[in-house]
């Protein structure tokens, strides 16, 4: 199960109370000092909210691997350093199904198809004023950025939200609220539950 959103839509919060396995994502950003990375338009701040901030092959790999052995190592990512600290093993067992979740999951919505492992795809939505608020508070507590970047930030985002849904739709994912988006998983997870008991 892929799940994306704006950033602040609640995709962390859904994931832990689903119940099932995490892949976060957010740990495949590049580093700070990668010559690569995106920048704003008429700005010198870092586009962390580009696709191009983040290792798109290696979260691919890291899902398959998942999918084929039930294990993988992944980064431990530091936001607030732009920087990977280290790594670590992520072990979903025997579990037909686990959850991948970041702000740019919908960009594997193909790959994960054409690979036959992907369940489905999931776009939070919770409104642009909603999400402004939550992610700004999320990222203050949590010391992401500095506070001056992080309005830029926020404004910006406000003000792109609704057509950063409608990229995510067009590349797959389903837009939805908590509650439908909870509903999905519940759904997917029963059915694959019924498909490896049939298989077994």
């Amino acid at each position: 199960m892929l799940l994306c959103g704006p950033s602040g839509s609640g995709k962390s919060l859904l994931a832990a109370r689903s119940g099932l396995p995490v892949l976060r994502l957010d740990d495949f950003y590049k580093e700070g000092t990668d010559p690569t990375l995106p920048t704003v338009p008429e700005s010198s701040d870092i586009d962390w909210d580009h696709p191009g901030s983040w290792d798109a092959d290696a979260a691919v790999a890291a899902i398959a691997e998942l999918c084929r052995t039930g294990r993988t190592r992944v980064p431990v990512y530091d936001l607030s350093l732009s920087a990977r600290t280290g790594a670590e093993a992520v072990d979903v067992g025997r579990t037909p199904l686990f959850l991948a979740e970041g702000i740019f999951a919908a960009e594997l919505v193909t790959r994960c198809r054409e690979l036959g492992v992907l369940a489905d795809a999931l776009c939070l939505s919770r409104g642009p004023v909603t999400t402004f608020r939550r992610r700004f508070v999320r990222d203050l507590r949590e010391g992401r950025k500095s506070v001056p970047f992080l309005l830029r930030r926020g404004w910006r985002l406000m003000r792109q939200e609704r057509s950063v849904i409608a990229r995510q739709t067009a590349l797959g994912a389903y837009a939805c609220d908590r509650d439908e988006a909870m509903g999905r998983l519940a759904d997917a997870a029963a059915g694959r539950r019924a498909t490896a008991r049939t298989a077994a």
